[in-house]
Formats: structure tokens, C-alpha cells, sequence
């Protein structure tokens, strides 16, 4: 934890008389040189408060100290991109999609958090993602949450995922922003170390772009949301750099921060309101390293100083120190910078919105020669804080971490899945199928999704389980948008370029198959500890090949999340890199749903496979369920035929050739058909072409690049001159049925209900039963239930639960001050 110092605070003047006095840098994760860096800035020792703020900012989790030399390739190779009107750097990335409209996204983690205490962990890392998109002046519309955790058989599993789910659930539904997608995974590699990471995406008008620079000489600054208290402290420093044993985890339960999602529902609209009355300067949302973030990055945003006085916070504990207030992560807060002839007209609205508003300070020039101001924090008039905020947010280290290929990589590449025992016969084939539909990462996931309210503002057009959540934006035209997250661990495990770039693939197609444009991504790279050389190569690696990728494929990373140190003792976890797509639709009753339509003739409508299937098992589900193996080579990537795909699904969707598609990834064609089939009861009868490859890799292979795309009977003509125009392979599949089989013709045939019970079974028999995860927490306030809605037409509202928000709830006095 942070030193917080006694009741006499350690000031800027007592730090100057005594500078041999010991601090304990070591002990809040600052090196020797570090520490002596700071006392080389400062002239001086830090004080308590100054030193607690330079580990926090440059901890890895604020100043990327050891990702930074690789992750500039997304600036150096981005794809030119006129789209763009905010991107790496900012509080999320911002996209042009119409000559009004804009969105803005971006995924990020709360990995340690949700270890520790699940439900506050997960809740917080939604609330601090819809914070993000805020600052950047949009109103959040939703969220997604790609999820990974330990063993499904695993006690602490069941500790973790219901908690988690439960968490996401709690403040998601709360603040009423549908959850329409993302990915639940097991794999022991992730067992004390679980990935939850949360995507948010927010809508704005162009002109309403908010920027968080501190700017103007005499500007207030004035902190908006909830009141400060102990929770959180030292998260970003404590947790992020955290390699937990596997018993730590009610150790660290202190660090974690507590959500409020009503309170963060009046901060929304609240923060909106004073947008469009045009009375913000720069905004900064409080998340990771609260005040000390917020204060340091607005300043040095601008070249400006800021003076600060600290007693003026409004605290939930009055005995806090002012270390502690710098470095709370209290949830539910914002910070403002305003002239000061608004000042009176921000205080009357957050009055109105019942939230707290209290000016803490005011900008401050830089010198005359030019040189950046400074930040001065005082307390009780004791001047505890006087650096260059500029060092603290700009000047951390740099560290070219030592990169080494890990001693197992060639013979783990060398021992190929490819080799296994098969299955030969139609009853081994058809007894393989069902238990990859059973098992805990292809199974059915609504025990988990039904937990989230996925109607709820009445926009939602797809929502889990389909290829990507798809969000009118317009009711007027239909614009709309497409989002997928994804990512593959064994196949980055196995080769961290090429995995990452199969996951940059794997996104891309989701939103591609809906029949959207894919046009920018977001990431978050979950990598072990940054101090082992095998973990930087993979990290190196993944990163050149996410920036390879997107160059080629013309999707620029507007922005992103570094989360390394996941690992329980010396493990590390597969390297995961979560890439985040986002889709432009100009018209979303186009899209293009996964599951098989109700036959418009009687002989079935006909069923192609896109692209090209080769025996690719390595990094397998297939590999991993049956024979708890990885290793070989994971699928080839050819990012053209990716993109012809998308090419040939954009123009499906637009001339109607296409009614139904399903892109092909984890479990193959074998989990299209399951899910496919299952999603409206409609059958299939397969036959496989005689084309070299077994009935076996046609079910099972993992080969990228393809979809299963629904015909009706008439405009197969069309839809092969489509795909031959853009050079993407065809092949027939068959045809779907109103019988409720799926049959796959000379191998087996299964009845829909039997295949339904093998894949709805699995997560309510692991995790107690329906709607267990809502008992994992004992909520002060409960969430409402979440809505069952049947898939909506595009251009049909959906009954969805509102929040009826009293305008004068109680959220503290306002404070105002000069």
C-alpha cells in the first residue's frame, strides 16, 4: 500500500531541509535510478505525496514504460485514415462516420481488480471504460466484455465468474447501456489470473469532440461526480504490477475500488448537459491513479501549471491524508476545466443532477520563457506537491526491455496437433461434434448473457450470440454501426505474430460477415510480467504483427490498453491480444444475421462455405478438447482474402443475395452448424465435396478466411458472379431444411434437440443453475432484471427497462469555491 504519512504532512519546505531522510521507493515499485531521476527533476527528495504520485504515474499501468518502444509502430505504420479525429493518446479513439455523426471506442482491462474481488472489479472496469468515452463529449450507447478465465472445473472459478458476470450485469444494466457481445473462454493458463476486459462505445456530433488540455490562464478546475474516499488506493501501482500467488487475493482486496453505477448515471448526463451549453474547456475522467492522473495529464496536455488546493476535495472520510486523496481511484468522477465566467452556471447544473461540483483549483501560466508551468498542490496551506506536471505524465522512463524467443517455441511449433489420432467413422464423427458443442468455450452462453440487458435504449439490431453486436445510430437513416472483440491465447502462444494477427482477422471478419466496413479497431494486450525476456519477445511480436495487420488491412488502432503482469508466480498467461473491430453501416436494416432462416421454399435454401479449407488443426478447439493438446503452427493468415470477403458480404448485404452468415473460427464449420441451426430451429442437410480433404477437417479445421453464407433459391447466379468478381473460393454445402436435423450426408445425422442439449447444458451445470451469478454479490442496490427480447427488426423499438432518474437524487452539497 502507499505511505500516507502521519497527521503532519511531509511538505515541499520540510522535504528541502531534510534530504537524507529515507523513503520508501522500493517499496511502491520505484527503481534505484527511478528514485534517483526524481530527485534530479525535483532538485530535492520527493515528499510523501510527490514520490506516492510518481509511482503511480509511472507505474506501467499510466506511463507504458516498457511497451512504448514497440507500440509506437501502430503511429508509424497506421494506414492513412480520414475517418480519424482523435486517436492514440486520447481518452478513446474517435471515428467520423457521417458528416455530423461521430463514435468513439476502446477496450481496456481490470484484470487484477476482478481477481481480487470479482463483482467490484468488473463493475468498476465498465464504469471506468464509459468514463473514457464521456471525456470524449459522446453519450455511451454500450458495452461488450471479452472474458477468460481458469479451468471450468476449477473452485476458484467458480469463485471468479460468477462475481464477475454479476459485476458487469450489476452496473452495465444499471446504467442502462445494452451488452452486446464479447467472449467467454476458459483455459487453465488463466487460472488466478482471469482477463476481464470491457468495451464501450459512445456516440457524438462532431462538433461536440471535448479535449482535455488545461488550457487558459485564471480557468477553474473543478471536480464533478462522487466524493473521494479510501477505495482504490495504490490500484494501478498495488494491482497492476501484481504477480499474485494464488492465496493473495483477500490480501489485496483494499485496492480494489467500489462502483456506483446510479451516481455514474447522473455524472452522464450531468457531463452532456454541460457540453451541449458549451460551458467545459477540457474534461479528464478520474479512473487509474484518480487526482494524481487527472491533474498531471490535463497540465501537461496544455503546457500550463495548475494550482491545487486539496482541503477543498469533498471526502467520504474526513481523517484522509492528502497522499491518499491524490492517489484514491474513487469511482464516478470527472475533472473540469472552465472560465470562470461558467463556473456558476456548471455549479447549477450538476446541482440540478444531484452530483457534487467543487472548484479545487485554477490553471496557471507557464513561465515566460516558455518553459511549462508547474503543478502545486497544497494542503491546509502546506505546499505538499510542487513538480513539473509534465515529468510525471511525459517524462517517465523508457525501458528497452530485454527480448529473448522463449527455448520451447521450435519444439513446440514442431509438435503439430495435425498428427493426432481422428476420428473416422460417421458415429466418431457425430460423437466429436457433440461433445466440441458441449464443451465450456463452445458451448451455449446465455447461462451468462441473459445476465445483461442487451435491448435497453431500444437500438440494439444484433446482440450475443451473433458474429458482432450490431447499434443503429440514426433512426432517421438507418446508420449504424457493427463491434466485435476477439482473440485467440494458444494461437499466440504458439506464434505471437501470426496470432496476433489472426485475431486482428478473426475481429475483422465478425463485422465483416454482418455485411459492415470495417474501418478501425481498438486492443487490449494481455501479456505476463514485462521483466522476462520471453514475455517482451511475445509482446514485440504480437505487436509488430497487430501493426502489420492493420496496415494491410487499412484499419488504423485508434487507441488501446497495455495490461501486463498477468501471471500467477512465475506462469505467465498465454500472450492475448484482444483486438476490438468497429463497422460502418449506412443502413442496418441490411444486416446480416448468423442464424439460418426459416426456408423461403420448400427444397431449402442453399448453404456455400467462402473461402479455403486446409488441414489446419494446430492451436485447435478440436486439439484441445479431445486431446488436451497445443502445439504446431496456428492457421495461415492472408489478410486479402479477408478482405475480398468483406468485400463480397458488404455488396451480399446491399443487393439482398444473402440472408443468413456465420464466419468460421473456433470449432469450425462443425460449431457454424451447431449454432447456426440452433439459433431458430431451422435444419441442414451437408454434403462435402470431394476435394482431398476428409469429412473430418471439413467439421473440424480452423482455417481462416471463411463464412457459411445462407442462398435463397434464384440468386445463387448472382451471389458466384459476386464472389468469382472478387476471387473468393465457393463451395457448395447444401441446402437447409424444415426438418429439425442436421445430417451430413454418408457420416451421421443428429435431431436439433439432441444437439441443444448437449450445448445449452454446460455452464448452468458448472456455475449452480440459472442466474446463479446473481447471488455472487450482495448488491446495496439491486440491479434490475435484465429483458429477453426477440432479435429486433431495425427499424422496430424494443420494450426495453429505463432508469426514471429524479433530477434532485442526493448526491452532496455543492461546494463552490474560489
Amino acid at each position: 500500500m502507499l505511505a500516507t504519512g502521519s497527521d503532519e504532512p511531509d511538505t515541499v519546505e520540510k522535504a528541502e531541509k531534510s534530504p537524507d531522510e529515507l523513503q520508501p521507493f522500493i517499496d511502491l515499485g520505484l527503481k534505484d535510478d527511478e528514485y534517483a531521476k526524481i530527485r534530479e527533476i525535483l532538485g530535492r527528495r520527493p515528499t510523501a505525496s510527490e514520490l506516492a504520485m510518481y509511482s503511480i504515474m509511472w507505474s506501467e499501468h499510466c506511463s507504458y514504460k516498457s511497451s512504448k518502444v514497440h507500440l509506437k509502430q501502430f503511429s508509424e505504420k497506421a494506414p492513412e485514415n480520414t475517418r480519424m479525429l482523435a486517436g492514440i493518446g486520447e481518452n478513446a479513439g474517435v471515428v467520423q462516420i457521417s458528416d455530423k455523426i461521430a463514435v468513439t471506442f476502446k477496450v481496456e482491462s481490470h484484470n487484477h481488480p476482478s481477481y481480487v474481488e470479482p463483482y467490484q472489479g468488473a463493475a468498476t472496469g465498465v464504469g471506468g471504460i464509459v468514463r473514457d468515452i464521456l471525456a470524449m463529449g459522446a453519450r455511451p450507447i454500450a458495452v461488450m466484455d471479452p472474458l477468460r478465465f481458469g479451468a471450468h472445473d476449477h473452485p476458484d472459478t467458480a469463485r471468479v465468474l460468477p462475481g464477475v458476470v454479476a459485476g458487469i450485469g450489476g452496473y452495465g444494466n444499471c446504467l442502462g447501456l445494452p451488452n452486446i457481445g464479447g467472449e467467454i473462454v476458459f483455459d487453465p493458463c488463466y487460472q488466478g489470473n482471469p482477463l476481464v476486459n470491457a468495451l464501450s462505445i459512445g456516440v457524438l456530433p462532431v462538433e461536440r469532440l471535448q479535449k482535455k488540455e488545461a488550457t487558459g490562464t485564471g480557468n477553474i478546475v473543478v471536480l464533478l461526480g462522487a466524493r473521494t474516499g479510501r477505495d482504490g488506493i495504490g490500484g494501478v501501482s498495488v494491482l497492476a504490477s501484481a504477480t499474485f500467488a494464488e492465496d493473495e487475493a483477500e490480501q489485496r482486496r483494499p485496492s480494489v475500488q467500489v462502483g456506483d453505477p446510479f451516481m455514474e448515471k447522473l455524472l452522464i448526463e450531468s457531463c452532456l448537459e454541460l457540453y451541449d451549453a458549451g460551458l467545459v474547456s477540457g474534461i479528464q475522467d478520474l479512473g487509474g491513479a484518480g487526482l494524481t492522473c487527472a491533474l498531471t495529464e490535463t497540465a501537461a496536455a496544455a503546457g500550463t501549471g495548475m494550482r491545487v488546493w486539496l482541503e477543498r476535495v469533498p471526502l467520504r472520510e474526513a481523517s484522509m491524508s492528502p497522499t491518499e486523496i491524490l492517489a484514491s481511484e474513487s469511482q464516478e468522477r470527472m475533472l473540469l476545466i472552465v472560465t470562470p465566467e461558467n463556473l456558476d452556471e456548471v455549479l447549477k447544473v450538476a446541482e440540478k443532477w444531484g452530483v457534487w461540483a467543487t472548484a479545487i483549483g485554477e490553471v496557471t501560466a507557464a513561465a515566460e520563457d516558455g518553459t511549462p508551468g508547474r503543478l502545486l498542490i497544497s494542503w491546509n496551506d502546506h505546499v505538499v506537491v510542487d513538480v513539473p506536471p509534465g515529468s510525471l505524465a511525459d517524462d517517465g522512463p523508457i525501458y528497452h526491455r530485454p527480448i529473448r524467443e522463449p527455448n520451447d517455441i521450435m519444439l513446440l511449433q514442431a509438435d503439430r496437433a495435425e498428427t493426432l489420432p481422428r476420428p473416422g467413422t460417421g458415429d466418431e464423427l457425430r460423437e466429436t461434434l457433440l461433445r466440441m458443442a458441449a464443451s465450456p468455450n463452445l458451448c451455449d452462453k446465455s447461462w451468462v448473457t441473459e445476465q445483461y440487458d442487451r435491448y435497453v435504449l431500444g437500438n440494439t439490431v444484433l446482440a450475443q450470440p451473433e458474429d458482432s453486436g450490431v447499434l443503429r445510430i440514426d433512426e432517421e437513416t438507418g446508420l449504424g454501426v457493427a463491434l466485435s472483440v476477439d482473440g485467440n491465447g494458444r494461437f499466440a502462444r504458439l506464434d505471437p505474430y501470426e496470432g496476433a494477427k489472426l485475431a486482428l482477422a478473426e475481429s475483422y471478419r465478425n463485422v465483416a460477415v454482418t455485411g459492415a466496413e470495417p474501418i478501425a479497431i481498438s486492443d487490449c494486450l494481455n501479456f505476463g510480467s514485462p521483466e522476462d525476456p520471453t514475455v517482451m519477445w511475445q509482446f514485440s511480436e504480437a505487436c509488430r504483427g497487430l501493426a502489420d495487420g492493420c496496415l494491410e488491412l487499412g484499419t488504423p488502432v485508434t487507441g488501446g490498453n497495455v495490461s501486463f503482469y498477468n501471471q500467477t508466480g512465475a506462469a505467465a498467461i498465454h500472450p492475448t491480444p484482444v483486438v476490438g473491430t468497429l463497422g460502418v453501416f449506412d443502413d442496418v436494416a441490411r444486416r446480416i444475421p448468423m442464424g439460418f432462416p426459416k426456408p423461403a421454399k420448400a427444397n431449402g435454401d442453399l448453404l456455400f462455405l467462402l473461402g479455403e479449407t486446409r488441414t489446419e488443426l494446430s492451436g485447435s478447439e478440436w486439439a484441445w478438447v479431445t486431446h488436451n493438446h497445443l502445439g504446431g503452427r496456428p492457421p495461415k493468415v492472408d489478410l486479402a482474402a479477408e478482405q475480398a470477403l468483406g468485400k463480397v458480404m458488404a455488396k451480399a448485404s446491399k443487393s439482398g443475395l444473402v440472408t443468413a452468415a456465420h464466419d468460421l473460427s473456433d470449432g469450425g464449420l462443425a460449431q457454424v452448424l451447431v449454432e447456426s441451426t440452433l439459433r431458430h430451429g431451422v435444419g441442414a442437410k451437408v454434403t462435402f465435396p470431394e476435394d482431398g480433404n476428409s469429412a473430418f477437417v471439413h467439421l473440424f479445421s480452423e482455417s481462416a478466411g471463411r463464412a457459411v453464407v445462407v442462398v435463397p433459391r434464384g440468386h445463387d447466379k448472382a451471389f458466384l458472379a459476386l464472389a468469382a468478381e472478387h476471387g473468393v473460393p465457393v463451395t457448395p454445402l447444401g441446402v437447409t431444411t424444415e426438418e429439425k436435423v442436421l445430417q451430413v450426408e454418408g457420416q451421421f445425422s443428429i435431431p436439433l434437440d439432441e444437439v441443444r442439449e448437449a450445448w445449452s447444458s454446460t455452464l448452468r451445470d458448472l456455475f449452480g443453475g440459472e442466474l446463479a451469478g446473481r447471488n455472487a454479490q450482495p448488491a446495496v442496490v439491486e440491479a434490475p432484471v435484465a429483458v429477453e427480447a426477440p432479435e429486433a427488426p431495425a427499424t422496430e423499438k424494443v420494450q426495453s427497462i429505463t432508469l426514471e432518474l429524479n433530477p434532485q437524487t442526493p448526491g452532496g452539497p455543492i461546494t463552490p469555491q474560489s
